[in-house]
């Protein structure tokens, strides 16, 4: 499906796709908000200092691009692929050690960061969504888009209202085409996994998704396997009883990795749920920088839901001095907002998410969600009980 790109073209492509932003003269003068765009054409403002933090970003890509570049020319276009092993045939010594190699390789250059011309591809392959697609027929997305013309959902009249919400002003996402396009792939998806249906938040993630993997068929597919096998169970469901469990791993992590900041914001009684839900609903989508949001799926999409945890942490951690000298429930909000959206260099960020977080294991993660699964369970249950009830007497009062 794709073809392998030489150095020198994978150069020329990179160099196109990334030009060095230039402030006015008077804006360097006055140290003036300045315009852009950054490279998936988001429109942005920040100073001076923001837009020379974004060239050094852009010049790091570049030598990424090269990096893989060099790799593709010396072991192949899909070295990052491993065979599998069939039939409990055991592998020979010097290849285990190979691909041992291949997979330190390659978990150091994710976490370097993927190049925008090489990440439909990559994604596509290491996530799982070229698995998940070769199980149905080639004309599965089309069919099914066909299929649910013109029905009208709850689903898909939320995905209507919410078009219009998402990334406006973006050239693309913001236009008919872009809004057609985004609603196909979420409207199909409502019917192909009625559970989920539509869960606003998902509007960020496959717009994004369509920006990066260029066609709806190939984003549709990506979104099937985030949400299907990357994320765990039921963060989209109607309850959000997945999404309530991980908040509630998420402040236990906090207490352990950033205990000064946990304690502060308990005595101020401070819920780190209202930033950190929006976080993992949109995976860091609606908060962060594109390319950094997109580094930190490069890491999703190979190791797994983990990453957010380590971002979450990572962007308190950053602020933890300001953080302690806060007073009022604002003043939190305020420092992380204006934190995440101007955490323009990705490497900031995953140089304090993993360097001094400290390691997160799955199974640290499984074990801290099962022990939280029956408190959420219980928590919902209760505010069912407690609606239905209140519906009941809004009944009887009629």
């Amino acid at each position: 499906m794709y073809g392998t790109l030489s150095e020198r073209d994978l150069a020329a492509e990179l160099q196109a796709q990334i030009p060095i932003l230039r402030p006015s003269i008077h804006a360097k003068r006055a140290n003036l908000t300045v315009k852009f765009q950054d490279l998936y054409g988001f429109p942005v403002e920040g100073n001076v200092d923001d837009v020379n933090v974004m060239n050094e970003v852009r010049e790091k890509v570049r030598e990424q691009g090269r990096v893989w570049s060099g790799l593709e020319a010396s072991k192949g276009a899909n070295w990052f692929l491993q065979p599998e092993v069939r039939n409990g045939i055991a592998l020979k010594s010097s290849l285990k050690f190979s691909l041992f190699a291949n997979a330190i390789t390659l978990k150091k250059l994710i976490r370097k960061g993927i190049p925008p011309v090489l990440r439909p591809k990559v994604w596509f392959s290491l996530s799982g969504a070229e698995k998940k697609r070769s199980t149905v027929p080639e004309s599965y997305y089309s069919d099914l888009t066909k299929a649910v013309e013109g029905k009208v959902t709850a689903a898909t009249k939320q995905i209507d209202h919410d078009l219009p919400r998402t990334f406006p002003g973006h050239p693309w996402l913001d236009t008919p085409d872009g809004h057609a396009a985004l609603r196909r792939v979420l409207v199909v998806y409502s019917f192909r996994d009625s559970d989920v249906g539509y869960c606003q938040g998902l509007n960020y993630v496959a717009a994004l998704l369509l920006l990066v993997m260029k066609t709806e068929e190939d984003a549709f597919w990506m979104l099937a396997v985030l949400l299907e096998d990357v994320l765990v169970n039921d963060c989209y469901t109607t309850n959000l009883s997945g999404c309530h469990v991980e908040q509630r791993v998420f402040k236990d992590l906090l207490v352990k990795k950033c205990p000064r900041i946990a304690t502060h914001l308990e005595a101020m009684d401070f819920d780190v749920s209202l930033v950190s839900t929006e976080w993992f609903l949109c995976l860091f989508s609606k908060s962060l920088p594109s390319e950094t949001t997109l580094r930190v799926w490069d890491i999703l999409f190979y190791e797994g839901a983990k990453v957010l945890f380590h971002v979450a942490l990572a962007i308190f951690k950053m602020r933890e001095q300001e953080l302690l000298l806060t007073h009022h429930l604002g003043e939190v909000i305020n420092i992380l907002h204006r934190t995440t959206h101007r955490l323009f260099d990705p490497d900031d960020l995953l140089t304090v998410a993993y360097d001094k977080i400290g390691s997160l294991t799955a199974l640290t993660l499984s074990k801290q969600r099962k022990k939280q699964e029956p408190a959420v369970m219980a928590e919902l249950d209760q505010r069912l009980r407690r609606l239905n009830s209140l519906k009941l007497e809004g009944e009887k009062q009629r």
